[in-house]
């Protein structure tokens, strides 16, 4: 999902000109899709080592939940990028933004929630006491 509204956002931005200008080309456009695109990235690196691991026999239990959890912020901070790109038309349905932004939403939620993941983080693999 973060890159299908990378790319939505993208080009709406290369192709929506006000004043004469492509409103990609204004860092208030610009830059919250180039910071969402980054943690999209780490999020896939992330993955592909728990994969790795998992291939390997190797235990990839907190490599897995970072993924997860690093996939599912990356595709909500990219689809709020991508919400704010598109403005109003966001909530057009011919541009399926807004319905993909809830189905978005739920990767934060389930399977696992991200307070799960953190607790995990934090008793598996920072050595903390259970939180719950």
């Amino acid at each position: 999902d973060a890159r299908y509204f990378t790319k939505k956002a993208v080009d709406y931005s290369n192709e929506r000109v006000v004043f004469g200008r492509p409103i990609g080309s204004n860092q208030g456009i610009q830059f919250p899709i180039a910071a969402a695109y980054a943690e999209l990235e780490a999020a896939d690196l992330m993955a592909r080592k728990a994969a790795a691991l998992f291939d390997s026999g190797v235990d990839c239990g907190a490599e897995a939940n970072i993924a997860k959890h690093l996939a599912a912020e990356a595709a909500w901070k990219m689809g709020e990028a991508c919400m704010q790109t598109f403005g109003g038309f966001a909530f057009a349905r011919e541009y399926d933004i807004e319905r993909k932004w809830r189905e978005t939403r739920l990767y934060r939620t389930a399977p696992i929630s991200t307070n799960l993941i953190l607790s995990y983080i934090g008793q598996h693999v920072l050595g903390m006491p259970r939180s719950f």
